[in-house]
């Protein structure tokens, strides 16, 4: 039968109240040695706390819910981990939710988290996503943060990167190297940061006179997959272009091996880019040049964001946007 405090009270002979305290570390009045024999009755009782009774008294579960669209996309580790370890620095644990970017499977994981009563809510949006998990949140009173993709409720706390400016500097840095005729692999369409992406690489062009071509403009999934897929499409189509922008690394690693599948040199004969900085850009053949989005910054700030609300502090600004940066490796060369 599972201990209590009023056993460990009655095997040490002190007060359910003094147990109480020694166990919340609200101790500093109790002597070191009274403080010893509770713990050590603690041990031999093989004590441990009911949570969901202290949950029941406090209104708190010490449980954040995470929830992501891919976990297999090494983007999202690095920001779980800056989730993680805020959140248990600050005494909670963290149910993590992978909705596989499908909408019905995050409005399910909101609801379970809401049942489970969470004391706040990080989200990473699916690509479809509506506002609807929002008024669910609202609605329970359940705090909540907004990572990385933007949701249609401009009152809602957000932390991103400034995608538009961080596909702006490389493509902006392919022009400095002499490329033009730049073919780009969006994301998809309906997701906010591949629009805010996009936006960045028309506005490179614009302000350098290049026209816009959308029959070098191709919608990928951020998937390896839709980078082969989109490359492939691409040299089929006979358009001229001697640089990719991708709107992601894992599209721009498979556009990399599509392109040396057909016996293209990168960047001998094509320069290519990608977009986050995932590990694996690091040790591509030959190196991605690439955007970096600081992965773990995002997760420890939207933390510290929601642990304000949890706590009743007013958060300004509601909209934080971090600064990405651009990666020069050996993927772009100067067109001859």
């Amino acid at each position: 039968m599972r201990a209590t405090i009023k056993d460990i009270a009655k095997k040490a002979n002190v007060s359910i109240t003094t147990v109480s305290l020694v166990l919340n570390k609200k101790d500093s009045n109790i002597s070191d040695e009274t403080r010893n024999k509770i713990m050590k009755v603690v041990d031999e009782l093989n004590y441990t706390p009911n949570k969901i009774a202290k949950g029941l008294i406090t209104k708190k579960t010490n449980t954040f819910g995470l929830i992501i669209p891919d976990i297999a996309n090494p983007f999202f580790p690095e920001i779980v981990r800056g989730v993680e370890d805020v959140a248990n620095n600050n005494g909670y644990n963290l149910i993590l939710c992978n909705t596989d970017d499908n909408p019905k499977k995050e409005e399910k994981y909101t609801k379970i988290l809401i049942e489970k009563c969470v004391d706040g809510i990080i989200f990473i949006s699916t690509s479809k996503s509506k506002d609807n998990n929002i008024k669910l949140l609202k609605k329970y009173n359940v705090p909540y943060v907004v990572l990385d993709r933007d949701v249609d409720n401009p009152d809602s706390p957000y932390i991103h990167t400034d995608d538009e400016k961080g596909m702006y500097e490389v493509v902006k840095f392919l022009i400095k190297n002499g490329h033009k005729k730049i073919a780009y692999i969006s994301g998809p369409k309906e997701n906010t940061t591949s629009q805010k992406r996009k936006n960045g690489y028309i506005k490179a062009l614009k302000e350098m006179g290049i026209p816009i071509k959308n029959t070098i403009i191709r919608e990928g999934n951020y998937k390896i997959d839709g980078g082969q897929y989109c490359i492939k499409s691409l040299l089929d189509s006979k358009e001229e272009f001697s640089a990719v922008a991708c709107a992601n690394d894992l599209m721009a690693i498979g556009a990399m091996e599509a392109l040396k599948s057909r016996g293209i040199l990168i960047p001998d004969d094509i320069s290519l880019t990608g977009y986050d900085d995932i590990y694996i850009s690091k040790i591509t053949t030959p190196k991605l040049t690439t955007v970096e989005q600081p992965k773990y910054e995002l997760g420890r700030i939207s933390t510290e964001t929601l642990l304000k609300i949890i706590y009743g502090i007013k958060v300004h600004p509601i909209e934080i946007k971090l600064e990405p940066k651009l990666i020069v490796r050996d993927s772009v060369a100067v067109k001859r």
